[in-house]
């Protein structure tokens, strides 16, 4: 029974987020009905993140298995032909058994975008958070450093029971290009909402409500509600997911 790997970014604008949900469009969904008409069968995939409505992918993965040995490139051909330009496959392949897209990954990385023009950009809308102000870069950075390194989470991520929220930065810093103000951090997993309440605090940081040096603060609370704001979906791109 072959494991198959598809690579897969996606404009996360028209769908109701990845993981599959009654009754709404979502990316999980769409790309299983394509999957089960390419093998003849139905097929349930994994995915390295579940990304929230809105949220775009550069660089998705998921895999699977079926009992079918099918050619790789028909694989990526056929999901692009029937899912784009929403969903483009960019690559597909035969991995090992062992290999999932969710616990074989080591590092998921994301970028946010903030617009900081004066007026907002309607070809930009789905793409970046408009804020016209402009933003202190040298206090976010200092404000992302706090975040590097293993902690407690919890006042950065939606709640899910049962679930740690400790989890391992990686990277996290904040560059300006033109008009535009990019997050760009990595993790070994983020938990729900993370990078948006991460993005949401500094640009609290970069309006000047808050101070650097009380993020420590913020993350020792533990408490959602200690995180300033939580920055709308539409900016946040899946951009990278690495594996051993």
């Amino acid at each position: 029974m072959p494991t198959y790997r598809v690579d897969l970014s996606y404009d996360g604008t028209g769908f109701h987020g990845y993981a599959k949900n009654r009754d709404v469009r979502t990316v999980q969904a769409e790309i299983e009905k394509a999957l089960a008409t390419v093998f003849g069968h139905p097929v349930d995939t994994v995915c390295a993140g579940r990304t929230d409505a809105g949220v775009h992918a550069r660089h998705q993965v998921v895999s699977f298995s079926s009992q079918i040995s099918m050619d790789t490139n028909r694989i990526h051909r056929s999901l692009t032909a029937m899912l784009g330009p929403e969903i483009v496959a960019l690559d597909a392949m035969v991995v090992p058994d062992d290999f999932s897209a969710r616990f074989s990954a080591t590092m998921r990385a994301y970028r946010y975008r903030v617009l900081t023009t004066e007026k907002p950009d309607p070809l930009r809308r789905f793409t970046t958070w408009h804020q016209p102000y402009q933003l202190d870069l040298d206090a976010m950075n200092r404000a992302a450093g706090h975040l590097v390194g293993e902690h407690d989470f919890a006042s950065f991520c939606r709640q899910a029971p049962d679930r740690t929220s400790v989890r391992t930065v990686l990277s996290a810093s904040w560059l300006r290009l033109d008009d535009v103000c990019e997050l760009r951090v990595s993790a070994r997993a983020f938990c729900q909402q993370m990078v948006r309440a991460v993005t949401g605090l500094g640009v609290a940081v970069g309006r000047g409500r808050l101070n650097a040096a009380a993020v420590p603060e913020i993350i020792a609370a533990r408490d959602r509600h200690a995180c300033p704001q939580i920055a709308p979906p539409l900016g946040l791109v899946l951009w990278e997911v690495g594996f051993h």
